[in-house]
C-alpha cells in the first residue's frame, strides 16, 4: 500500500515521468506501480486480470497518485500498442516502458511440454519484442526514452528444470545487449533488471504439484519482497537521461 507521501519517499528525477508497466496487477509490476506512483509518476499500467487491475488503479488514486489502466496481454502486439497509446493520448508522451510480464514453467525438458514452452517464449520474449516495437517509435519521434525489462537471475546460473525459462530470459539478455549497441545516440536507455528469489506469485503456475511446492517453499523461506525490486528499478529510471544504468541483479543474499 502507499503508506509514505511523496516528500518522504520521492526520488528526484521520476515525478512526472510517464511509465507504462506490464505485469502490473501483481508482484513486482505491482510494487512498481506503488512505488513510482508514491514519486510522482504517472503510471499507465497493463495487465491480464482486469478486475485486480481496477483495484490498483483506484488504490493509487486514492492515495493521490496518477494511474490509469488498460487489460493488456503482451502477447498480442496489438494491446502493446494500445497501451502505448493511452499514455500518449492520456499525456502526450511515455518517458519509461517496464516490461515485467513473466510466466515460469519450471520442469525437465524430457517432459515434452511444448505447450508450456510456446507460453514461456510467447510471453517472455515475443512479449517484451512486442513492447519494444510499440514503444521504440514513440521513443524516436519524442528524442529519448527508457526500456526498463524485468529478466531472472535464471539466465545467469543455469539449473535444471528451468531450461526453456531461462532461454527466454537470456534471449531477451542478449536482445537488449544489441539494442543498446545500436542505440548510442542518447535517445533510448535500456535496463535490464535480473531478480533472484522474490515474494511473488510467478511459481503459482507451475504445473507440476511437487515442484511447485518446493518452489513456492524456496520462495518463501529466503525471497526478498517486491518491493526491494521495485526500488531497483525507480533508482534506475531515476538517473539522468545522460547515465545508463544496463543491469542490475537483486538477489536474497543467502542464494546460491
Amino acid at each position: 500500500m502507499m503508506t509514505q507521501n511523496r516528500s518522504e519517499k520521492g526520488l528526484s528525477g521520476i515525478e512526472g515521468k510517464v511509465v507504462a508497466i506490464t505485469g502490473a496487477s501483481s508482484g513486482i509490476g505491482a510494487a512498481t506501480a506503488r512505488t513510482l506512483a508514491s514519486s510522482g509518476a504517472i503510471v499507465v499500467l497493463g495487465a491480464r486480470r482486469s478486475e485486480r487491475l481496477t483495484e490498483l488503479v483506484d488504490e493509487l488514486n486514492a492515495a493521490g497518485g496518477h494511474a490509469i489502466g488498460l487489460q493488456t496481454d503482451v502477447t498480442r502486439a496489438d494491446d502493446l500498442v494500445a497501451l502505448v497509446r493511452a499514455a500518449t493520448d492520456q499525456t502526450g508522451r511515455l518517458d519509461v516502458l517496464v516490461s515485467n510480464a513473466g510466466v515460469a514453467r519450471v520442469a525437465p525438458v524430457a517432459d515434452l511440454d511444448v505447450e508450456a514452452w510456446n507460453a514461456m517464449i510467447d510471453t517472455n520474449l515475443r512479449g517484451v519484442l512486442n513492447g519494444v516495437a510499440a514503444a521504440l517509435p514513440v521513443f524516436r519521434a519524442q528524442g529519448r526514452g527508457h526500456l526498463v525489462t524485468v529478466v531472472s537471475t535464471s539466465g545467469l546460473k543455469i539449473v535444471p528444470n528451468q531450461a526453456v525459462y531461462a532461454a527466454t530470459k537470456n534471449a531477451v539478455r542478449t536482445f537488449l545487449e544489441a539494442l543498446r549497441q545500436e542505440s548510442t545516440d542518447g535517445v533510448l536507455r535500456t535496463t535490464s533488471i535480473s531478480p533472484g528469489y522474490v515474494v511473488t506469485e510467478l511459481n503459482d503456475w507451475i504445473p507440476d504439484p511437487e515442484l511447485r511446492a518446493r518452489a513456492q517453499e524456496s520462495m518463501r523461506s529466503i525471497g526478498i519482497p517486491a518491493d526491494a525490486v521495485a526500488r531497483a528499478i525507480a533508482f534506475a529510471i531515476a538517473q539522468p537521461d545522460s547515465v545508463e544504468i544496463g543491469d542490475i541483479t537483486i538477489r536474497p543474499t543467502v542464494q546460491g
